[in-house]
């Protein structure tokens, strides 16, 4: 059966970072509380993995239906394969947990420590981009792979938590990661765990797919554009338009509004760079509540500030000679 294959091994160590953040012992609302922090990525895809993966052990749904077969998604439209192929992670079972629990942290680790920049700013949109470019490579090479491993072409979850990951170690190579008490450099991560299964007899050439689909994004984001000067990757429009630049934020959430430069706090009006006396010399004077921008915004836009309004002179007393 074709999901002994595609299991991880149940020994598999998670690794633990110094900045870990969205983690269960940081939600003080519970459950909930702790699934609604997690960024919109590691959300849905953990959530989908989660509710599919509990369904088809549940007998709510077959595991074969959510399964990749192309000549069903061709001939009876069942295009939903193409996404639930990613979001199951086998019959119930430790190795299962451990997967889940894998791809949570990978995906995690990647999201909320500044994605490559492909043009939202290394925010959520770049994730989805690369989420889904990875997605389409991976069951487009399957093929080629599969004449040197015998790698799955009916699930892909776990070769796209090893894809997060060897491009999660290439973008942050020198964080400090600890396995078993082992200090590991990010870089090595990857490769760390591909010794682990080697080592226990485990299955490893899913892993070894995902991070030969890592290789070639990684290439294509930050090799290409730096040493061959072309740029070949960029967001789609419309992700940037549906999840903004940064890390998304749903609308109904409280957002900290920045201080106008030059105003006394957040929500006033910027009424001048500094609040100075009619009459007063123009080498501006600061108020008590002044810019809290850095000086070097500030040296910047001083020359336009000083040419704005009206002389009004010196200021003398009427009468006075």
């Amino acid at each position: 059966f074709f999901f002994k294959r595609f299991i991880i091994f149940s020994n598999m160590p998670v690794p633990r970072t110094n900045n870990r953040v969205n983690d269960m012992n940081n939600a003080g609302g519970g459950p909930m509380e702790w699934f609604r922090s997690l960024p919109l990525v590691t959300q849905y895809w953990f959530g989908a993995t989660l509710m599919l993966t509990v369904a088809g052990n549940m007998g709510i749904i077959s595991p074969m239906h959510l399964v990749f077969i192309w000549d069903n998604i061709k001939s009876k439209f069942e295009i939903w394969r193409l996404l639930t192929c990613f979001c199951y992670a086998g019959p119930f079972a430790f190795p299962t947990l451990i997967l889940l629990y894998l791809l949570y942290n990978f995906s995690n680790m990647y999201e909320t420590s500044t994605p490559f920049n492909t043009g939202a700013g290394g925010g959520t949109a770049d994730y989805v981009f690369m989420w889904m470019l990875g997605a389409v490579v991976m069951v487009s090479t399957q093929p080629l792979v599969a004449m040197v491993l015998p790698v799955s072409n009916f699930l892909y979850t776990s070769n796209m938590v090893y894809y997060v990951l060897y491009v999660w170690s290439k973008r942050h190579p020198n964080t400090s990661v600890s396995i078993w008490g082992f200090p590991v450099k990010g870089i090595m991560l990857p490769f760390a765990y591909v010794l682990l299964a080697i080592f226990t007899g485990a299955p490893y050439f899913e892993m070894i797919h995902g991070i030969f689909i890592g290789h070639i994004y990684y290439f294509l984001v930050d090799i290409v554009p730096t040493v061959y000067g072309k740029d070949f990757l960029h967001t789609p429009r419309f992700l940037i338009d549906q999840l903004g630049v940064g890390i998304y934020a749903p609308a109904n959430d409280p957002q900290p509004t920045a201080p106008v430069e030059g105003s006394g706090g957040g929500g006033r009006a910027n009424w001048g760079s500094g609040g100075q006396r009619l009459g007063g010399s123009s080498s501006g004077e600061t108020s008590a509540g002044g810019s809290s921008a850095p000086a070097t915004n500030n040296s910047q836009q001083r020359p336009q500030q000083e040419r704005r309004g009206f002389s009004w002179g010196s200021g003398q007393r009427l009468g006075s000679d």
